[in-house]
């Protein structure tokens, strides 16, 4: 008896402190991100720019956009979940999409476990069925951002090959890095060894991790017994085309990077973009200090494409300081202004939320 009270108070404790270091870490990547983009900027000049070169009516009308990939995401999940026997209303996968965006502020990937389980308590269906699918949902992003990756690397080589070989250092590690026979036969070794671990291994941890791969597995799946298809890949393409005219239209929000968007061309948008998306995937609160920090590094890869361009036509060329400055205005106004969307859409879907939780209640007492 002693023994079972001793492990229930420890697995209890064990819990506690799990919550709270995946409540910390996230806060302290944004934290130690956004001081590592703030140490050097003047803050009071950034504050001066964002007051006298934002043209916010840019940056509400990339927050109207932002609200369409939210309805496709949801219709996308639908297909989805159909696959697999859940028909759930539009409103109310709208309705999970939107409240999974703004939980996410609060705790990093609580918003898929809250819409995961929204969805298997209003349809009363299996939370496994719709988890393995939102992992699926998750997944098709993780390899459409991969495709973009890689194509905008072909797209944008020769300045991002340039600006790295600025760094003469980092250039010849990352060289060694991806060359080196030792890595990739360390790579190879860490994958077999964790392929017999999990095969053989009958360990708590061991059997974990193969429901959670089956899971994925499982949802994924989904995608190729599902119908319609080509309206999923549309959609898929719809979502990720959005997010990415989203960020061609805030570059128009300042004149400086208007003016960099003219002298480089739609590789700057490119780049920006996929680095933004990647950094959305960083256990931070709603990509806050990511978002940022990658969009500045994006920014710095085109200014001396920039500075070439002013210099072929005569003009002044840009202090570092002044381009950085505006990167980090530009990056906070996008950041505070989807995080100050999310929000509100966040208060009206729970308040809609909470109102369709008592339409339904009469209805299942009769």
């Amino acid at each position: 008896m002693t023994t079972t009270s001793d492990s229930s108070i420890s697995g209890k404790h064990r819990s506690r402190w799990g919550a709270v270091v995946k409540f910390i870490v996230p806060v302290a990547v944004s934290v130690g991100l956004c001081w590592i983009m703030f140490h050097n900027i003047d803050f009071n000049e950034m504050m001066e720019v964002i007051r006298h070169d934002c043209d916010f009516r840019w940056i509400g009308l990339m927050l109207v956009m932002s609200v369409v990939p939210m309805l496709l995401r949801a219709l996308r999940w639908g297909i989805q979940l159909r696959a697999v026997g859940v028909d759930a209303p539009v409103h109310a996968l709208v309705y999970s999409i939107i409240g999974c965006y703004s939980l996410n502020l609060v705790f990093p990937r609580l918003g898929e476990v809250w819409r995961t389980g929204y969805i298997s308590y209003r349809e009363e269906s299996r939370f496994s069925t719709i988890f393995g699918s939102m992992i699926a949902d998750r997944f098709a992003d993780l390899l459409t951002v991969g495709i973009v990756t890689v194509c905008t690397f072909f797209i944008a080589r020769e300045p991002i090959v340039s600006f790295v070989r600025t760094y003469p250092d980092t250039y010849e590690r990352i060289i060694h890095l991806t060359t080196s026979p030792w890595i990739w036969g360390a790579i190879a070794v860490c994958c077999t060894a964790a392929w017999i671990f999990l095969a053989r291994s009958g360990s708590p941890l061991a059997l974990k991790s193969k429901k959670f791969l089956q899971g994925l597995w499982g949802g994924f799946a989904t995608i190729g017994r599902m119908k319609k298809k080509g309206i999923w890949l549309g959609l898929t393409f719809g979502i990720w085309g959005c997010y990415y005219l989203q960020m061609v239209v805030a570059f128009n929000a300042f004149p400086l990077l208007r003016e960099t968007l003219d002298a480089c061309g739609p590789m700057v948008t490119l780049v920006c973009f996929v680095l933004t998306s990647i950094a959305m995937g960083v256990p931070s609160n709603g990509g806050i200090g990511p978002y940022q920090t990658t969009l500045l590094f994006g920014l710095n890869i085109f200014l001396p494409m920039l500075q070439d361009t002013r210099c072929a036509a005569g003009m002044t060329a840009v202090s570092v300081e002044q381009f950085h400055v505006t990167g980090a205005a530009f990056g906070n106004v996008l950041i505070a202004s989807q995080t100050a969307l999310q929000i509100v859409l966040g208060l009206v879907v729970f308040a809609l939320v909470a109102l369709d939780k008592k339409r339904d209640a009469p209805a299942n007492l009769s």
